[in-house]
């Protein structure tokens, strides 16, 4: 997909980059299980088996007992109409739908929310990139491409929001792949989304998985951009609020 970037004096541009939930439906998580599969309680008493986006371990905001949301989807193909989207933990509710972080990042991008990415004309998103997909791919005449890669952050610990919160050889080939584009002369920009409004910093976590740690050091010594945010974040809408530190 490929999206113009409007100028900030474009009418086009909207007001805001906040992304509106679909009517959610309350309940109570009786559990996770096949990482993308959760029971819940409804209010009314019924069991539902929703649809978990998240392949991480969302350690910390999936304890049995959690309020959580839903969405609903009148999709007929989809064995599994609800999804879950948001927990309640007690100093924040958290985003699990990881796919939520490419939406509002992109959009964000495109009304111009994130001076580290602007002046750029266009928005390309999931661009082949060596042997993987790079989620988006900023263009403008006459200047390198920006390649960006996008992580969704979940997991708070002393309010030090932390990735990832599992070991991902995935997300170490992407961080290989961003070092190679600023060796051909491209930007290469790791964005991690922290879901919650909990956290005062970002550190990645070395404890859960290390050699994931050690790269993103080398990606940063070899040029590869750091950038990170957090959302405000409601049961009626997601939004960007601003960058937080990163401490490596």
């Amino acid at each position: 997909m490929i999206l113009e970037i409007p100028t900030r004096a474009d009418s086009r541009v909207p007001k805001s980059s906040g992304i509106p939930w679909p009517k959610l439906t309350k309940g109570i998580l009786v559990k996770r299980y096949k990482r993308f599969l959760a029971d819940v309680r409804l209010a009314s008493g019924e069991i539902v088996t929703a649809h978990c986006p998240n392949s991480g371990s969302m350690k910390g905001c999936c304890e049995p007992g959690r309020p959580v949301y839903l969405s609903w989807s009148d999709n007929p193909k989809r064995r599994f109409r609800f999804t879950w989207e948001l927990v309640a933990m007690p100093s924040s509710l958290v985003c699990v739908n990881t796919g939520m972080a490419n939406k509002l990042v992109g959009k964000s991008i495109v009304t111009g929310l994130v001076p580290e990415l602007s002046g750029y004309r266009s928005l390309r998103s999931e661009v082949p990139c060596g042997t993987s997909r790079i989620d988006i791919v900023l263009e403008a005449p006459e200047r390198p491409r920006c390649f960006i890669e996008i992580k969704s952050s979940t997991m708070v610990e002393d309010r030090v929001a932390r990735f990832p919160d599992a070991v991902t050889t995935r997300g170490r080939k992407h961080l290989v792949e961003l070092q190679e584009q600023v060796r051909v002369g491209n930007r290469g920009v790791i964005f991690f989304l922290v879901q919650r409004t909990d956290a005062a910093g970002f550190r990645p976590a070395d404890s859960i998985d290390p050699a994931y740690g050690g790269e993103l050091r080398k990606a940063c010594q070899n040029g590869v951009e750091i950038v990170c945010y957090d959302v405000r974040l409601t049961v009626r809408s997601i939004a960007l609020r601003g960058p937080i530190p990163c401490d490596l």
